[in-house]
């Protein structure tokens, strides 16, 4: 007899080794339960074949020419499943160099995880690590380390280039700040930064007011961005498409296309506040899209009937039906400006890293998988307005669908979305704040679906018991839409390798990995 499990044929005596091993490993994490926690506080910020196969990242003339065939390639049962990096995965030595923290720990869990099934690992590549000290001095010499313990461990790589700070989301406990050459252009210029209202800013990303303005020691952001992206293909060229199947391009906070609205790391916003709207940096293409409209006025300042960042959208007029509302004359034009503005920064950005990748896509044992994070602002989802969403950047009310332009940039960049909330269930949330990740989840799967756009999920809260895993599977195969081309779970710690947690999740993972 023999069973099928990930792909993979086992005569039952080689299941039977294969549990024990497991077992074993299992082991060896519970006597080291501290096993994936890492990094001391913040010194980023004071120092310093394959899933993919042979679908290739295609144009729109070619998506649209061949969309019988990606849809049914969609059908695919398996689901395989990356497990994300922890954040604080490195730390200092006593020379004060970067170096992988509890490399032999490290090690074993990652043995645990291919043992269980897991397909692959994501792994953040921060911008604030690798070109941290000074423009152009990118140090690879980390994620060289990383990327070649985890090929070795016979598990594949969803890469996340991230562009953003973690430094305000860690809450303490370290995290990665931007380059501190960029944060030293900020500290002479907070231009470079989002502002909110009250003259606030945020330096977990750039504005992409700076997109094209040469205010980064003679560069851009997208030519930073891009420079970036080039000396990263130049130095992992080998692993694309063999060990590298997914590439994850980060477009705003938390590498998610989206404004700071909701910035919960330092203390001004909390659910389910509404958020603020992120558009006083300096703002001449504001100015001008108001004296193009005939309404200079407008070119000003954002709403100011808007509320505050934890205002509910009950009495903030704005958000509600009057004269002054989003329904408005002015609410239109705003809107669409703040949420255009947005996709062409997701246009620019995709543009450039596909065309960098075009290359590889021209031979089919290197290609590679193209992804772009959105954010899963799900509360408020069932008013009229979606506030919560608006100020994030996102034009998507009961009477618009605001996630159809997003996809369709993807779509031309022949890009997949990373789609959120794959656990989450409208019961489980407060009925007060009329949320509903479900909703949200069908909405993006519909027009990815007419957009012929690959779905990617995630998880956007810890869930280890069955209910939540379950929840995650049963999303996967949605059989209103496509199943998504693979999962990734956020994140690998100690929670995993828990006896009670493990017992879930291994099974998830294998049910995923399975045939149905």
């Amino acid at each position: 007899m023999a069973c099928k499990c990930g792909g993979y044929y086992y005569t039952l005596n080689a299941k039977a080794s294969f549990d024990r091993d497991l077992a074993k490993t299992r082991k060896f994490l519970l006597r080291n339960v501290s096993v994936i926690r890492m990094f001391t506080s913040g010194f980023f910020r004071s120092k310093w074949r394959s899933i993919a196969g042979k679908r290739r990242i295609l144009s729109m003339d070619a998506r649209e020419k061949s969309r019988s065939t990606i849809l049914e390639s969609s059908k695919d049962k398996r689901v395989p499943i990356f497990v994300m990096m922890p954040v604080d995965i490195f730390t200092l030595d006593a020379s004060g160099c970067p170096r992988i923290r509890k490399l032999k720990a490290l090690t074993v869990s990652l043995k645990a995880l291919k043992l269980a099934g897991v397909h692959g690992i994501g792994v953040e590549v921060w911008w604030g690590i690798v070109e941290r000290c000074s423009p152009f001095d990118y140090d690879w010499s980390l994620y060289e380390e990383l990327f070649k313990l985890i090929s070795d461990s016979g598990l594949k790589l969803h890469v996340a280039l991230s562009f953003h700070s973690n430094i305000h989301s860690t809450h303490g406990k370290g995290g990665v700040s931007l380059p501190l050459w960029i944060l030293e252009i900020g500290d002479v210029n907070k231009d470079i930064y989002y502002r909110d209202q009250q003259g606030f800013s945020n330096n977990d990303y750039l504005t992409l007011g700076v997109d094209h303005v040469p205010l980064l020691s003679g560069r851009t952001a997208l030519q930073c961005y891009e420079d970036f992206m080039l000396s990263f293909v130049n130095k992992f060229e080998s692993f694309i498409g063999t060990v590298i199947e997914e590439i994850s391009i980060g477009l705003g906070p938390s590498g998610e296309l989206r404004y700071p609205a909701h910035p919960f790391g330092d203390g001004r916003w909390k659910f389910p506040g509404i958020g603020e709207f992120q558009c006083y940096d300096k703002m001449e293409d504001l100015k001008m899209a108001a004296c193009r409209e005939g309404k200079p006025q407008w070119g000003d300042k954002g709403p100011q009937n808007a509320g505050c960042y934890n205002s509910l959208p009950s009495g903030v007029p704005f958000f509600e039906e009057g004269k002054e509302s989003f329904l408005s004359d002015y609410g239109r034009f705003f809107l669409e400006w703040y949420s255009g503005r947005l996709i062409c920064h997701a246009d620019a950005i995709l543009a450039k890293v596909a065309k960098i990748l075009k290359k590889y896509q021209e031979n089919e044992q290197t290609s590679v998988l193209l992804v772009a994070k959105i954010g899963g602002i799900y509360w408020w989802y069932q008013t009229l307005s979606h506030p919560a969403e608006l100020t994030a950047g996102y034009y998507n009310t009961a009477l618009r669908d605001g996630y159809d332009p997003v996809v369709s940039v993807l779509s031309r960049h022949g890009a997949a979305l990373h789609i959120p909330c794959l656990e989450m269930m409208d019961s489980e949330t407060p009925p007060t704040y009329l949320c509903s990740p479900e909703g949200l989840l069908k909405q993006m799967q519909s027009v990815s679906k007419k957009r012929i756009v690959n779905l990617i999920g995630r998880n956007t809260t810890e869930r280890l018991d069955k209910t939540g895993l379950w929840k995650i599977r049963s999303n996967c195969y949605n059989p209103q839409a496509e199943v998504v081309r693979s999962f990734t779970y956020f994140r690998m710690n100690d929670s995993i390798f828990r006896v009670e947690n493990w017992n879930n999740f291994v099974p998830f993972v294998r049910m995923m990995s399975t045939d149905l």
